[in-house]
């Protein structure tokens, strides 16, 4: 697509080696970015197998919809991963899904996206710039008690309370409008720096998670898998922060322990369990690291359908 940009897919072997059991299954790529996984995947899929995807970043639409010209076993879909369920037909299961989570090489490396506090751009931080409130929107006319709960809830930052005060008194006076402006606003009212971490890394975590309700449609497609999945069929989520990851751990930790209620001494059999975990959880290899350092916080967890 010329963007300029290269991204480097995170697990991208080991990800797909567990995730297709099934050469002529149906299978599902909830974050295609710029298609790492999903050429992969149809790279072990057989002529009756197939790929669906969506994606919310319209860029990254433009480079799905190419490969569905070149591959008629693949079909993308913009929007959130939520909704995989509408994609399916009445009948029809998936043999596995795939969730990629957190923001792409592109996104981030591009400042007009104004996901990064490294360079200037517009405080914008949503997946699908056409859809929704903008981050500037939201800072600029939230109450000070919500915006310190995000900062708190979703980047786990301490001093919330501290930044959304100072937030709202530099608000009265010019509003945000530039990602710079903003993380300086931040780095000042930030009494205690992490050791190779920007003061302003867990705000702006915070606003992109809560801008683009990630936290709500992971949640949404975990229980959506229950019955989308087959059975033998595979979750597969890659995570890049502990919100998320705990999100995907207690979950397929539900699954594995069944309906048996707490306390209560139900024989094994009469359990109802829905999904088992798939080995341990995963991280990137040493050298992925080196090559890549953006996977160094990368967890899989797998589970198959029972």
């Amino acid at each position: 697509m010329g963007s300029g940009f290269e991204h480097r897919t995170v697990l991208l072997d080991k990800a797909v080696e567990l995730l297709v059991q099934d050469k002529n299954g149906i299978y599902f790529d909830g974050t295609f970015g710029r298609g790492g996984h999903s050429r992969l995947i149809l790279s072990h899929l057989d002529v009756n197998g197939r790929l669906i995807a969506t994606d919310k970043d319209p860029e990254a639409l433009a480079v799905g919809h190419e490969l569905s010209i070149a591959d008629s076993r693949f079909n993308i879909f913009a929007g959130s991963f939520s909704r995989v369920k509408e994609l399916l037909q009445p009948d029809e299961k998936l043999d596995g899904i795939l969730l990629d989570l957190g923001v792409s090489s592109p996104q981030l490396d591009n400042a007009e996206r104004g996901f990064s506090f490294m360079k200037d751009g517009p405080l914008d931080m949503r997946m699908n710039p056409d859809e929704g409130q903008s981050a500037a929107e939201w800072i600029n006319t939230a109450e000070e008690s919500v915006i310190a709960d995000v900062l708190y809830q979703l980047g786990e930052e301490r001093h919330s309370r501290r930044i959304a005060k100072a937030i709202v008194r530099r608000r009265v006076e010019m509003p945000f409008s530039t990602t710079l402006d903003f993380a300086e606003v931040v780095k000042e009212a930030n009494p205690s720096w992490e050791k190779h971490k920007h003061p302003a890394t867990r705000a702006f975590q915070a606003i992109r998670i809560f801008v683009n309700r990630e936290l709500a449609d992971l949640e949404l497609l975990l229980e959506s898998s229950l019955d989308c999945l087959k059975p033998g069929g595979r979750l597969v989520v890659i995570s890049f922060h502990s919100l998320e990851d705990r999100i995907v751990k207690r979950f397929i930790q539900k699954q594995e322990k069944g309906d048996a209620p707490d306390g209560l001494p139900i024989p094994d059999a009469m359990i109802t369990r829905h999904m088992k975990r798939v080995g341990k959880a995963l991280k990137a290899s040493s050298a992925e690291v080196d090559e890549n350092p953006r996977s160094r916080s990368a967890i899989m967890r797998i589970a198959e359908r029972l």
